[in-house]
């Protein structure tokens, strides 16, 4: 049999709508309100002062480990700012400012970052999974809540978040390929900020982009701005309406830059110039947005100053609940609740021992 070619057709569209620099295409620019732009940025603004404020209280050893989200805030709101309560949200680990507008509370984030079980509690009726620390995983979780909402014929759609070393691991691929394939409302959010701990994305694919994957499965991909939150509510939003009227799944690659370490028990230092964060910063979503808020009359400075005031407020009143609410907590028993909606008998031998060891004073008992 001869050689034949199989045409391609698939193009791969890049989005920015505001540059670093300032410059705004305005064919492309959003049509959103002064309410929901001040939304948006106050909800980027508290996701970095709260972020500041954690990396603070684990200096001073008032919380443990944890991963930063600076300089990412655009990639997570820019996207989560298009569901509906009714929708999925399925993150990873580095989601803290999608997190809060879902409306998990700061207190419960200091809580689950000083070990409590019950700050990892998500209240009933919310539509949001908890974080995911094995890298990728929740790509699967996403997928099958995608399928369950189009096999109930519901107009659910499901977000979810990952990095750029999630698309290494088979879960990625698995996911993308089961969704294209069964048409599932999902919208996948890549993190691209260019190092999976200390490995850089160029060990990670020989593509010049991560959105062009989608291509091999069958699904729209699009690359966007990542520190450009216009451009990545744009591609979220068609996204979302692609999901939510039967259009089936999108990838989105939002290219931003993880500015502090992966989590705080690492050293950046190690496997990246100075140089290159500095370059990154540059880019910086917060003051690019707070400037075109400024530019376009949404706001003044001081009104934009009042906002950082009023999230000062929240960030310390957040703290010093939580840090209460630590000396009433600590019922080594919770750690067998909220895992099953039924406790496996196994379990129920061991919360029944540890209660009765607990009782005794801590005395190991034997069921012998």
């Amino acid at each position: 049999m001869p050689r034949s070619d199989i045409a391609v057709t698939d193009s791969l569209e890049s989005l920015s709508i505001l540059d670093e620099h300032g410059n705004l295409d305005r064919d492309l620019e959003p049509q959103l309100s002064k309410a929901r732009l001040l939304e948006l940025y106050r909800a980027m603004l508290l996701g970095r002062r709260f972020d500041e404020r954690l990396l603070d209280l684990q200096r001073q050893g008032r919380i443990g480990t944890f991963p930063p989200i600076k300089g990412q805030e655009a990639a997570q709101m820019g996207a989560v700012f298009n569901l509906r309560p009714s929708d999925w949200f399925v993150p990873a680990f580095r989601e803290t400012a999608a997190e809060i507008w879902r409306g998990r509370s700061l207190e419960s984030i200091i809580l689950y970052f000083n070990g409590f079980n019950e700050g990892g509690l998500v209240p009933e009726g919310r539509k949001d999974l908890p974080i995911a620390i094995p890298v990728g995983s929740q790509v699967l979780h996403a997928v099958g809540l995608g399928w369950a909402a189009r096999y109930r014929q519901t107009d659910e759609i499901v977000m979810t978040f990952f990095g750029d070393g999630a698309t290494s691991a088979g879960d990625f691929h698995e996911g993308l390929n089961f969704a294209a394939v069964y048409q599932t409302p999902v919208v996948f959010v890549c993190q691209n900020n260019q190092w999976a701990i200390s490995v850089p994305v160029s060990r990670q694919t020989h593509t010049p982009t991560l959105a062009q994957k989608a291509h091999a499965y069958g699904m729209p991909g699009i690359r966007v701005d990542g520190n450009d939150v216009l451009a990545v509510y744009a591609a979220a939003a068609e996204a979302a309406e692609r999901a939510r009227s039967g259009g089936g799944p999108t990838l989105i690659e939002c290219v931003t830059y993880r500015v502090m370490m992966h989590t705080t028990a690492d050293d950046p230092k190690r496997y990246r110039s100075e140089e290159e964060v500095a370059q990154w910063q540059q880019r910086d979503p917060l003051p690019r947005f707070a400037a075109y808020l400024q530019q376009k009359g949404t706001a003044t400075e001081p009104q934009l100053a009042e906002m950082e005031t009023g999230v000062m407020e929240e960030i310390q009143a957040a703290v010093d609940a939580a840090e209460k609410r630590m000396g009433e907590l600590g019922d080594p028993l919770a750690m067998f609740d909220h895992l099953y909606a039924e406790m496996p008998p196994q379990l129920e031998a061991q919360k029944s021992a540890l209660a009765r060891e607990l009782a005794d004073g801590g005395k190991e008992v034997d069921d012998e």
